[in-house]
């Protein structure tokens, strides 16, 4: 997961007035409200995608739209999780060190152009549901893709999408545009928060083991490519994609033209939000009205992203992000648990849906039509 590090590169590739080696800052020219702004900002900006992700990962599973489905991260998933992350980082840590970095950033450009533009789409849908004018008609389209015919026939895709969905895909295609033909830092915290909130809605984790899982290999994956090696830093400096919030410190002297940013990796907001939204669905099953597994874990993530920040100030060097908010996104819950006598309840919900999880809901429900198939064809 990429780390908070301040004076990063800007998001069109170029670099800043410092000189920054494996993250560290040589001169530090920010003043003291910009990079107080800077940081508030951040903070800001990776609490929302968390907070309304949680709340939206509660219903997301009743969405008709295959796509909207949760995917289950398994136990099985988290473990081999940070040796794949491990994999991809180191590979295109060679690809920017074997090919030109012009042409991979710009096939990365047209490859998250895309995503941005979908992840964003889905994100404003709700809203536009809110304030779609009632006197417009709403027309209903369907989107489907087939594959043989007859009773062999299977459903590739059926997405079911209207109006509104439309609005929603010219708004986004727009920031998209911007986003392609700028770089500008606006356009790219939109897609970030997008993909944020995204991955925070629609990746479940199965049980509170797997997060602890997840959550721990991943410490140790952010600490030994931050601390270990340069590969983090290199790829983050060359990477030109949404997979990062800035911010820039110079704003109040430069406005919208600052080049000097402090950063956050979205996998410092998606990783510990998917947890966080975990143990709100945990807080639900538990039929009371408040949601205090929620809130403790929510303002633990408030202190880790806080002491992560308050290091990297005073040391003036990149820190891993996880390695703060992995203890403080666990210890605080657990801790709690076992004060109120029901760490065993905790760690045992979603044991059933792990096991009735394996496959995607999707594809349980496809075998499910070709059993009552075969039942008829029997008859």
């Amino acid at each position: 997961m990429a780390d908070v590090e301040q004076n990063a590169a800007v998001p069109d590739g170029s670099s800043n007035e410092s000189d920054a080696v494996n993250g560290t800052v040589g001169r530090f020219v920010s003043s003291a409200e910009g990079t107080a702004l800077a940081y508030g900002s951040l903070l800001l900006m990776a609490l929302l995608p968390i907070f309304f992700g949680a709340l939206r990962s509660v219903g997301c599973s009743k969405n008709k739209n295959a796509s909207d489905m949760p995917e289950t991260i398994t136990s099985r998933d988290a473990a081999r999780f940070p040796i794949i992350a491990s994999c991809t980082l180191f590979g295109l840590y060679l690809f920017f060190k074997i090919f030109s970095q012009e042409y991979i950033n710009l096939l990365l450009s047209m490859y998250f152009f895309v995503l941005g533009i979908l992840a964003l789409s889905h994100t404003m849908s709700p809203f536009m549901c809110r304030v779609f004018p009632a006197n417009v008609p709403n027309k209903q389209y369907q989107l489907l893709f087939t594959q043989g015919s007859g009773e062999s026939k299977e459903e590739i895709v059926n997405y079911e999408f209207d109006t509104k969905d439309l609005i929603c895909l010219g708004i986004s295609s727009v920031v998209g545009v911007w986003y392609v033909l700028k770089k500008h830092w606006i356009a790219n915290n939109l897609f970030g928060l997008a993909f944020a909130l995204n991955g925070v809605e629609l990746l479940h984790l199965n049980n509170v083991s797997t997060g602890c899982i997840l959550l721990g290999g991943l410490f140790v994956y952010d600490v030994f490519w931050v601390f270990g090696t340069n590969v983090m830093v290199t790829v983050a400096k060359s990477f030109e994609a949404p997979i990062k919030l800035v911010f820039p410190q110079d704003l109040l002297e430069k406005g919208l033209d600052a080049s000097n940013f402090a950063m956050l990796g979205l996998g410092d907001i998606v990783i510990p939000g998917i947890f966080i939204a975990l143990l709100l669905r945990f807080d639900v099953s538990l039929k009371k009205n408040t949601r205090t597994y929620f809130y403790t874990s929510f303002l633990a993530y408030i202190f880790g992203l806080g002491l992560t920040i308050f290091v990297m100030h005073t040391f003036k060097h990149a820190q891993p992000a996880l390695l703060y908010l992995v203890p403080a996104c666990i210890g605080f819950p657990v801790l709690l648990a076992l004060f109120k006598g029901e760490l065993t309840e905790m760690f045992r919900h979603c044991k059933r849906r792990e096991r009735n999880s394996q496959t995607h809901p999707c594809l349980h429900r496809k075998k499910t039509m070709e059993k009552q198939r075969n039942r008829i064809q029997n008859l």
